[in-house]
């Protein structure tokens, strides 16, 4: 799968810390019944690795990738658990020849326009601008437009139900990562169904 493919899976990619495996399977669950079949799991927490590899052997039919990918050795690790992409909230030679030597879509982290340019001349034209708000939100993609018409990016940062079709308006915008959807509460709580809600009402509330 190529990055423009994994960005165009929905229009949402929810950005989720879970804190044990066990919970992996029922958040997949709720989020396909809320219409969303991607997922961004992070390598914050202990439970990363693991909830990776849970999904991707038992719900081939959601795109479950890793975040917070920081070098080499998460980015090996993660696809050996079954990662299909990665995010991750930087940009570096290294992770970039990674995903050249896995073939496995790197989704590097922008926030400058020399970062920009540095994905770009890497060949690395789908990144995720983070974090968003904090480094200029809408209006830096504005800015970003001109001289890097053919970018193409995910905001993740800062970004919500409020700010969400702001975002998803811009030309170079194809998606927008996210935890408002899976709040911490809920998945504490095993309330799976305030998650499926949530997904529902963040797509619904997208304008055409």
């Amino acid at each position: 799968m190529t990055a423009q493919e994994v960005m165009q899976i929905s229009p949402i990619v929810p950005v989720i810390a879970l804190d044990s495996v066990d919970d992996a399977l029922p958040l997949a669950e709720a989020l396909l019944e809320g219409g969303i079949s991607i997922m961004e799991i992070t390598l914050r927490t202990e439970a990363g690795l693991g909830s990776i590899e849970a999904i991707s052997k038992a719900m081939p039919q959601m795109h479950v990738g890793a975040g917070t990918v920081l070098n080499e050795s998460d980015f090996k690790k993660a696809v050996d658990h079954g990662a299909e992409f990665v995010f991750s909230p930087g940009i570096s030679e290294e992770l970039m020849q990674t995903s050249k030597e896995l073939d496995v879509a790197l989704i590097p982290g922008v926030a400058t326009a020399s970062e920009v340019m540095l994905a770009k001349n890497h060949g690395f034209e789908h990144c995720k601008l983070f974090p968003a708000t904090l480094a200029g939100g809408v209006e830096a993609l504005k800015a970003f437009s001109g001289p890097f018409a053919s970018m193409r990016f995910c905001p993740t940062g800062g970004v919500n139900l409020k700010n969400l079709n702001d975002f998803l308006s811009l030309d170079n915008v194809l998606c927008v990562g996210g935890s408002w959807i899976i709040p911490k509460q809920a998945i504490k709580e095993k309330n799976f169904q305030e998650i499926t809600r949530l997904c529902k009402e963040a797509l619904q509330s997208i304008k055409a």
